[in-house]
């Protein structure tokens, strides 16, 4: 489970590209109660990529809403005047959205949508976007969605965000970033040895990771837009599991080369790494508090994996995690007051579990029975994780509450170490 300290290699290609695979996303439990919403396509739009159709497959996507299906559209409105509200009651929409496009000479074309409250024939959002290239009307779309989820939820959408995760087609691996949804997916690395652990910067501008080079463990940091790359450490030893400070100038990672794995801090300005822990027991898989307060991380110094922290500053180590026998790669919900984990219990297998860390309330979301790497989208609401059955691996993510479930995977490949892009990182 301690990806970091698996991983042998010998040679590092590194490139940017496009990738031939996409992300098929799989809804495997939705909430219980779905939000039924009518979806008009809009004026001169269609296509495989119609605005109105991918709006529509981000809210199903999401496992919160019912999409009013196309034979029971009564009328295809695109203006509030064409809008006749019991038409929408007659077939239980609680909400409905229109919009239309307006072509430009130049080939790019002017967007406008709005959203109604059905019952009340309230306009709860709307908008504007001129001068929109054509190549941008999926982010576009992403975009509205999101604008949509959130005056109807009161949670920022993250359909307009990117993930990051690993593939694996025999001995070859590849770092790949994709929209939200799965599509336009890019290759940021190709390499014929493990990629370890890849993280966001909270600008969205970088990843990092831990491979290998020059037959040595390494950790990257890659610039996503140009490719451009830099190399931060490859001491002797162990160099693993990279994490970016809430601020960007620092990373924790872990180092073996004065002894045992321990936690430290380099300045990514310059200068050498601070050692945070020193104990003889293994410590690793470190992850900042959204304030840059403390380090969490995973120690076996009890007699089995669990969580601490430590100040970011320095200082004494804190435990926890209690719950169970074994809790480790930790990962902080972004306003803090959460951690996500692999929790395992005698005979129960690995699964995702999140701690309340103020009450100590520890809630298992996942079934197992290898569940592992869980990282959380940038409103909170849903963490993205690997899941593992028999000999397949696939990426799986769940809403906080267990409700709403999902499964995603690459046809012919083994899919790993998934990470969800802070909300600056749209392009």
């Amino acid at each position: 489970m301690w990806a970091e300290l698996r991983a042998v290699g010998l040679l590092l290609l590194a490139l940017v590209g496009t990738a031939r695979a996409e992300l098929r996303i799989e809804i495997t439990q939705g909430a219980a109660q779905t939000i039924p919403i009518a979806v008009i396509p809009y004026a001169n739009d269609g296509g495989a990529d119609a605005i109105h159709a991918v709006i529509g497959a981000d809210l199903a996507r999401s496992g919160q809403f019912r999409l009013v299906p196309d034979d029971q559209l009564l009328a295809r409105p695109t203006e509030a005047a064409q809008v006749d509200f019991r038409d929408w009651k007659l077939v239980m929409a609680q909400y409905l959205t229109i919009g239309r496009m307006l072509p430009q000479p130049d080939g790019r074309f002017t967007a406008e949508f709005e959203l109604f409250n059905v019952a009340t024939g309230q306009r709860m959002t709307g908008a504007r976007f001129a001068d929109v290239a054509p190549a941008s009307k999926r982010r576009l779309a992403h975009h509205i969605a999101d604008l949509i989820y959130e005056a109807i939820t009161g949670v920022r959408g993250v359909f307009n965000t990117r993930v990051t995760y690993v593939t694996q087609v025999g001995n070859n691996y590849e770092l790949q970033v994709a929209d939200a949804d799965g599509y336009n997916p890019t290759t940021v690395l190709r390499t014929q040895e493990p990629i370890l652990s890849p993280t966001w910067s909270a600008d969205g501008r970088f990843v990092a990771y831990a491979t290998y080079a020059n037959g040595r463990a390494a950790i990257f940091r890659q610039d996503v837009s140009s490719g451009a790359r830099q190399l931060v450490s490859s001491f002797p030893g162990l160099n693993g599991a990279p994490a970016f400070s809430p601020d960007g100038g620092r990373m924790a990672m872990v180092l073996s080369k004065d002894g045992n794995p321990d936690i430290y801090v380099m300045d990514l300005g310059g200068g050498p790494p601070r050692r945070l822990t020193q104990h003889y027991a293994i410590d690793t898989e470190p992850t900042w508090s959204p304030d840059g307060r403390y380090i969490y991380f995973t120690s076996d110094r009890s007699g089995g994996p669990q969580v601490y922290r430590v100040p970011a500053s320095g200082g004494a180590e804190e435990r926890v995690t209690f719950d169970g026998n074994y809790n480790t790669r930790p990962a902080v919900s972004p306003d803090g007051r959460k951690i996500a984990m692999v929790h395992g219990a005698s005979g129960r297998g690995y699964r995702i579990a999140v701690l309340d860390i103020a009450s100590r309330r520890l809630d298992v979301l996942t079934d197992g029975p290898l569940d592992e790497s869980p990282g959380f989208a940038p409103n909170g609401q849903v963490i993205i994780y690997t899941t593992k059955t028999g000999g397949a691996e696939a990426l799986a993510t769940v809403s906080i509450d267990g409700n709403v479930r999902q499964r995603l995977g690459v046809t012919q490949a083994k899919v790993r170490e998934p990470g969800w892009s802070p909300f600056s990182a749209t392009p």
